[in-house]
């Protein structure tokens, strides 16, 4: 996961402050230097961890900090403080037209997403109410035009392509139809490059000069690492961008291009790509960020995934089965179901605060996991319709049954029974308390995953 190998540095380097007292200058000195090699392993710009270490060890050497009584937390303060403006502060929203369609234009690298990123974004605003239209100005790169179409039906939205024709003039019509049609958004997929090409910008700066696009967003890989910082600085240079949107933020990046890109080029990153599927991607938020990176979870945006993701009547559905405390195995698959939409087990429950140390320390892949809730899926399914929702008919014979149906063995179908029973036993200790039992909501059993 993103910026895995900093988090574990920087752990380190403060789990030596946490054992001291109190703390010397040259403790902060040593801390910060350890800070600065974690940052420079992690591909960021030189000058901007060297400045970012400056500005830590300034606040970190003073009386305040020195004569706490918990020094190493306000260490730790000051560097999330500190992460957090690094990456701009705060969420910078898009721009939007004062009378719609409001346009926006992405550009970037050929291999960056681009086109991907503009399904996603699409998809995000339409879920948001919105009307976007998905614009097809990459006339160059062969499949570019089909790409966009098989994503904008994923994404539920329309795209506008007029073939292999002029871009200037395609993204022109496009304003056009979307004011006639009633879009209030246009996206703009532009040609990609394999690298910064005066004639490629040179479309670009007369799409801008036709249609206006009230933004200018330019996709970049954060697996480029610093690479992905010089592109958006020489982007910026040549068209004025105004954002920039992140992508693989799931995969095995060092995150010097997050850290990095808002202190070299003054442009906010305003969404990152968190995954394939069409719906992971989500607006960037620096605090949220800085928490992930320093261990503490990010609860805010796994609680908006979950509201965007679940399904609500679903959920009601459940909630009124343990009211009843009738939960059977079908009620356990809806639940898995629910879980698997947040995305892989391990990145939800790092998500939770303390839980990304707990999960180290327990030497748990990714895989492990999810091949655990997998196994469980498949006793379930194993099982027939009486079995699933008369939860006293599974006798030994039928054990044995769902066992070699499934693939696993009698022992691991005597254990989901146990979960279930311990379930049971929770709703009924619940009682009357229905809000405590709707905050179980989605949640998956207990002994699920491994220990």
């Amino acid at each position: 996961m993103a910026f895995e190998g900093l988090s574990d540095k920087l752990s380190n380097a403060f789990k030596r402050l946490r054992s001291k007292g109190k703390l010397s200058q040259s403790d902060v000195k040593e801390a910060m230097r350890e800070v600065r090699l974690a940052l420079l392993e992690a591909d960021v710009n030189y000058k901007v961890a060297k400045d970012f270490v400056a500005k830590v060890s300034e606040r970190a050497v003073g009386a305040e900090v020195m004569e706490s009584l918990t020094p190493a937390q306000h260490v730790i303060k000051i560097v999330n403080e500190e992460l957090t403006a690094l990456m701009g502060g705060e969420n910078v929203r898009i721009a939007s037209a004062p009378k719609p369609p409001t346009i926006v234009m992405l550009c970037g690298l050929q291999g960056s997403g681009k086109t991907t990123h503009a399904a996603k974004l699409a998809h995000m605003f339409k879920k948001q109410g919105r009307r976007p239209l998905l614009v097809a100005c990459d006339v160059y790169r062969p499949a570019a035009i089909t790409q966009l179409k098989v994503m904008g039906e994923k994404a539920g939205v329309s795209v506008f392509e007029q073939g292999q024709g002029n871009p200037v003039k395609i993204a022109k019509e496009a304003v056009k139809h979307a004011k006639d049609y009633g879009n209030d958004l246009v996206l703009l997929d532009t040609a990609g490059r394999l690298h910064i090409d005066e004639t490629l910008m040179d479309e670009l700066k007369r799409i801008k000069a036709e249609v206006g696009p009230h933004e200018i967003l330019l996709v970049v890989d954060a697996m480029t690492g610093q690479d992905a910082v010089n592109v958006a600085k020489a982007f910026d240079e040549a068209l004025g961008i105004d954002g920039v949107v992140l992508t693989k933020l799931d995969g095995d990046t060092r995150g010097g291009a997050a850290l990095s890109v808002r202190a070299v080029t003054g442009k906010p990153i305003k969404f990152a790509g968190t995954g394939e599927k069409i719906e992971e991607i989500e607006v960037f938020h620096p605090e949220r960020m800085a928490s992930r990176i320093l261990g503490m979870g990010d609860v805010l945006s796994l609680i908006e995934k979950a509201e965007s993701q679940l399904d609500v009547k679903k959920a009601e559905q459940m909630a009124r089965r343990f009211s009843e405390n009738k939960m059977d195995y079908n009620d356990m698959l809806d639940q898995f179901a629910q879980v698997r939409k947040l995305g892989p087990i391990k990145q939800i429950l790092s998500s939770l605060p303390g839980m990304d140390k707990h999960l180290k320390e327990a030497d748990i892949d990714d895989s492990q996991m999810d091949k655990q809730m997998d196994r469980t899926v498949a006793i379930i399914l194993s099982m027939t319709k009486r079995e699933r929702a008369c939860v006293d008919a599974i006798n030994p014979s039928r054990k044995r049954r769902i066992a070699a149906g499934s693939g696993t063995k009698v022992e691991d179908v005597n254990r989901l029974i146990k979960q279930l029973e311990q379930m049971q036993q929770m709703m009924k200790q619940f009682g009357g308390k229905g809000k405590k039992r709707r905050r179980m909501m989605g949640m998956p059993p207990p002994g699920a995953f491994p220990r």
